[in-house]
């Protein structure tokens, strides 16, 4: 039996779609999985790092690991209406923000990187924990935030208001859903190890979706600080068909953001594929 190290956050839709995996509700013959559990700045840097065997990512950062690491089908974030916000206390429209402190949850991430493409004088960038943002725009350390995750639900309750919904953004300026996180293993496996892996990754969201209450227990010891509600509504926003298999729409979805992304010089150019051949 073959140990390998998987990574995913706490976050609900992530948990909803490890737990089967984790859990003996489906299985990877020859493979058993230690799970570490990271918000997803920390996994971008383990990845960046070659620390982890497979790992949920930014898709920003995918454009830096190419070289070691493929992009898997299943168990991403992609899709409409789910995308970064820009919110803030003091100020009402994006041209205010010139020059003025902006926090986003760390370097990789790809609210960093849609804040970037949307506009790089925007310059004035403070990387922060996704959790701490909030408090820090409400509380003037930073002039505006970038924000993800659950903060979509619960911004308004600090008093902020959304300037700018980055994914609304990219849709309008692309057409394509909005690639958040994807799921990466390193090449080094091998096609047959990444096959498998793949298809246990696949078990695991499909049985997520038959059996939704199943993880319930699971989900809520990692967001005690979400209500009910705010957990169910954070699973239905990012876990979607794009999570069961990213299809020809969100492999052309991926590669319009990394393309911009080398066009702009925000990541390297590579000539390696998302997939092993």
């Amino acid at each position: 039996m073959r140990s390998l190290t998987l990574g995913y956050s706490p976050c609900p839709n992530d948990t909803f779609i490890f737990h089967a995996l984790t859990h003996g509700r489906v299985g990877c013959e020859g493979f058993a999985f230690k799970e570490r559990l990271e918000d997803v700045e920390t996994l971008n840097r383990l990845v960046l790092e070659g620390g982890l065997d497979i790992s949920k990512i930014s898709y920003h950062l995918l454009g830096f690991v190419r070289e070691e690491y493929c992009l898997l089908r299943s168990g991403g974030a992609l899709g409409r209406g789910c995308g970064p916000l820009v919110v803030s206390g003091k100020y009402g429209h994006m041209s205010q923000l010139k020059g003025k402190r902006i926090a986003v949850p760390g370097k990789y991430t790809t609210a960093a990187l849609l804040l970037r493409l949307f506009d790089p004088s925007l310059d004035n960038i403070v990387h922060m924990p996704f959790h701490e943002i909030m408090a820090a725009v409400a509380g003037g350390t930073v002039d505006a935030g970038v924000i993800i995750h659950e903060s979509r639900f619960t911004y308004a309750g600090l008093g902020l208001k959304k300037l700018l919904d980055l994914g609304d953004w990219w849709e309008g300026e692309t057409g394509h859903p909005i690639p958040l996180g994807g799921i990466v293993a390193k090449r080094s496996l091998g096609e047959e190890a990444l096959a498998a892996i793949g298809n246990a990754l696949r078990a695991s969201v499909e049985y997520a979706f038959a059996h939704p209450a199943e993880a319930n227990g699971y989900i809520r010891s990692h967001s005690q600080e979400m209500s009910d509600e705010v957990c169910s509504a954070h699973i239905r926003l990012y876990v979607n068909d794009f999570s069961l298999d990213l299809g020809a729409e969100g492999e052309a979805a991926v590669n319009a953001l990394l393309s911009r992304a080398e066009e702009n010089a925000l990541i390297p150019r590579s000539p390696y594929s998302l997939f092993l051949p």
